[in-house]
């Protein structure tokens, strides 16, 4: 967000005694609570506050779960001619018709998948993205470009976006969380900050006993703690107002910061006690439990309460994921893992009125194809011209659908969607102008939607 003249040079370039104005309003900024990660004016009214960002790893198939296909029931066994994963040419395929029952959900009456009951009850508040598109069919760059809009050359993640864009409310806790208990394709690339200052990295938590590393003090003694403290930030404080341009000096700073917040905050928000037995229920979380993907949507919900500004939520790794080749079988349990803690994960947003200012994006990389190489395949390929995504929440009208696939599921016919229209969206909702969130690199103005990008208005309240 930055115009032709660098504020930073221009603050540099003043005189304010012998320091200069630049330190001295970074003093000013750090006495009265500032620093790179303060709350930042958006650039108009924001709808959502807070983004909870949730990838379903592998692809999960479209014609199997939000957009039902009765030609596709119908000519099962048909011959198409068509060009899929790493073919050359086009070449005769057999289309194949999902096993799964859709029925009419809400009173929308929106077509879902029998995989998505619970979700399904909530149709109304679902706004069913059917044109999602993108550019490669493999998992590394799809997964890269779902979230940093660029499926070849490493950039910067959406939340990391978002926190360079906003800032956070909360900076005793990271402005962007990742919930990743195994790693996704493309790894930590999916949350890095890239060329963005290192403070605006996403933190992976890790589900299990022990979500954040080495967050109890070693100190044995709170007073020698605090003497520690003050000592590190004192020496640390010298050596940055020496180096003022370095960012990965500033990061580590930064990081030291967050770390202590987080000690203070981060056992109250991973402790469940004081959660009821019937909000535990609703997510399916057993007391006790801290791994499952339910008690993840329960701490996403926990984060945002605190003000944490973005919190991603990975299903699953780059192994036994949706990437259902063999048999589409598969995604009942992949499904069953996520579709009733989505739908309560909602739910309790809206019974704590957090509904109306968080967006809940829920996607993956790609779709699969509507045929097989035999009229008896079960599973289904990658496919990357026509799949389905998910928005709900601030902003978002609810009970609809964007978009339309031809009759087998394998072409847009209206209302298109690139991977660069869907986050122009979610910036849009978050108060952010796409083309107008921009830094500076390398001799070039780089941003989230590259020169590409239009916001989905159809789907805005």
């Amino acid at each position: 967000m930055r115009g032709c003249l660098n504020r930073r040079d221009f603050l540099k370039g003043c005189s304010a005694g012998g320091l200069g104005l630049y330190p001295a309003l970074s003093l000013a900024a750090q006495l009265n609570g500032g620093g790179p990660l303060a709350p930042r004016p958006s650039h108009f009214p924001a709808r959502a506050r807070n983004l909870i960002f949730v990838f379903l790893t592998g692809g999960f198939s479209h014609v199997d779960t939000f957009d039902y296909k009765p030609k596709l029931q119908k000519d099962h066994g048909k011959k198409v001619v068509n060009r899929e994963l790493r073919d050359t040419s086009d070449k005769a395929f057999y289309l194949i018709r999902s096993p799964f029952q859709f029925a009419p959900r809400g009173r929308s009456g929106l077509m879902i998948s029998e995989l998505f009951p619970h979700l399904g009850a909530l149709a109304d508040d679902l706004c069913v993205i059917r044109t999602l598109h993108t550019d490669i069919l493999e998992h590394f760059q799809a997964t890269l470009a779902m979230h940093t809009g660029s499926a070849t050359v490493p950039m910067p993640s959406l939340g990391s976006w978002l926190s360079y864009g906003l800032g956070t409310f909360n900076q005793n806790l990271p402005a962007y969380t990742v919930m990743a208990e195994h790693l996704p394709y493309a790894g930590a690339q999916v949350w890095d900050s890239n060329f963005l200052p290192p403070y605006h990295q996403g933190v992976r938590l890790l589900p299990g006993n022990e979500p954040i590393a080495d967050l109890r003090s070693a100190a044995p003694s709170i007073t020698l703690a605090e003497l520690e403290e003050r000592m590190l930030q004192d020496v640390n404080d010298l050596h940055a107002r020496e180096r003022p341009e370095d960012l990965n000096l500033r990061a580590r700073s930064q990081g030291f910061e967050t770390a202590r917040g987080m000690m203070r905050e981060a056992p109250q928000v991973f402790g469940l006690a004081r959660e009821s037995d019937a909000t535990l229920a609703m997510y399916g979380c057993p007391r006790g439990d801290n791994k499952s993907f339910a008690w993840q949507c329960l701490i996403a919900r926990r984060l945002i309460e605190r003000g944490v500004r973005v919190v991603e939520l990975i299903d699953t790794g780059s192994s036994n994921n949706w990437d259902a080749h063999g048999d589409m079988g598969e995604h009942r349990g992949k499904a069953g893992r996520v579709d009733r803690a989505l739908a309560a994960l909602i739910t309790d947003l809206k019974e704590r009125g957090l509904f109306q200012e968080t967006l809940l994006a829920c996607c993956t990389e790609f779709g699969r194809t509507p045929w097989g190489a035999t009229p008896n395949d079960k599973g289904r390929n990658h496919h990357a011209r026509a799949f389905t995504c998910l928005l709900a929440g601030a902003g978002v009208k609810g009970g609809m659908s964007y978009g339309a696939t031809d009759e087998y599921g394998i072409n847009i016919v209206s209302g298109p969607c690139h991977v660069h229209d869907y986050h122009a969206t979610i910036l849009h909702l978050m108060g952010i102008d796409h083309t107008r969130l921009t830094y500076r690199y390398a001799g070039r103005d780089f941003r989230l939607t590259d020169v590409q990008g239009n916001v989905l208005h159809d789907v805005l309240v």
